[in-house]
């Protein structure tokens, strides 16, 4: 496979989300990075997503609102997907927490498993604050 070339508007993607916590769609990338570089086009925006996540230098997430998502996190962590307005939380877990995961799902898994995506859901604090305040009135 031939070395890939540089692009000033992957760095500039890639850095986006390492700014980024909120696990923003191609859409706001774009309308982001149209500020800086106004001639990029939401097609280079998704290219350069797509190469990225196979490169493995971000992360693509497929949620319930049918929406891709990027993480520029990379470290494994998982994620709580909002059941009221689809906001996507990163939720850290100690190392080992995750490696029994791993573990209990290789136990007998005969093929080789190169890693995992988990997804919680429920509600953010600010919904879950929401849903408590209309029950008490």
């Amino acid at each position: 496979m031939d070395a890939l070339k540089y692009s000033r508007q992957r760095e500039a993607i890639k850095n986006f989300l390492m700014t980024r916590r909120d696990h923003p769609d191609a859409n706001t990338i774009y309308q982001n990075l149209k500020l800086e570089y106004p001639s990029i086009s939401l097609g280079t925006v998704y290219r350069n997503l797509s190469i990225l996540a196979n490169l493995g230098e971000i992360s693509k997430l497929s949620c319930v609102d049918g929406v891709e998502h990027f993480d520029g996190y990379t470290k494994p962590h998982y994620h709580l997907v909002c059941k009221k307005c689809n906001k996507i939380i990163d939720l850290d877990f100690p190392k080992t927490y995750i490696e029994l995961i791993v573990k209990v799902a290789t136990a007998k898994f005969k093929g080789k498993i190169e890693g995992h995506m988990l997804y919680f859901d429920g509600f953010c604090e600010e919904c879950n604050l929401k849903n408590k305040s209309k029950r008490y009135k």
